[in-house]
């Protein structure tokens, strides 16, 4: 068979922007925090210390509720900054979020854990794990 047809019938290979893949990396690290957090609901008692205003030691209050949401809207703005941000910018944003989400990450498996949890958990230190990487190598001109 003719070499030049052999090469033209594997499928072609794409190459996607950097930018494009940050985000889409951050996105599937949203998706895991999310669903998580949803899991969570389902373990034995925590609906009950929902109800009691307790999240593991903490008190559900109106501090508490912003500092969980203001802990989640930083990746989802890395799905957008990740695109609109320079270079420059980008690389040294997503390196430094990227690297203070990892402890943040782990903490979340203080207290009772199982392992939907601690999956979960590596799932989510490798997507950050791959920001990094593919931030700090980000291409030169």
């Amino acid at each position: 068979m003719d070499t030049q047809k052999t090469q033209q019938k594997g499928l072609e290979e794409i190459k996607i922007n950097l930018k494009l893949k940050l985000a889409a990396l951050w996105t599937s690290f949203m998706f895991l925090y999310i669903y998580i957090d949803h899991f969570h609901l389902f373990m034995p008692g925590v609906l009950e210390d929902m109800l009691a205003d307790k999240v593991f030691v903490f008190d559900i209050t109106q501090g508490f509720l912003l500092a969980a949401l203001a802990s989640m809207t930083i990746p989802v703005l890395m799905i957008f900054l990740s695109v609109a941000l320079s270079a420059k910018v980008n690389r040294f944003t997503n390196i430094i979020v990227a690297a203070l989400y990892i402890p943040y990450t782990l903490f979340n498996l203080a207290g009772e854990v199982w392992i939907h949890m601690v999956f979960g958990a590596v799932a989510e230190v490798a997507l950050l794990g791959l920001i990094i990487r593919y931030a700090w190598k980000w291409p030169r001109i």
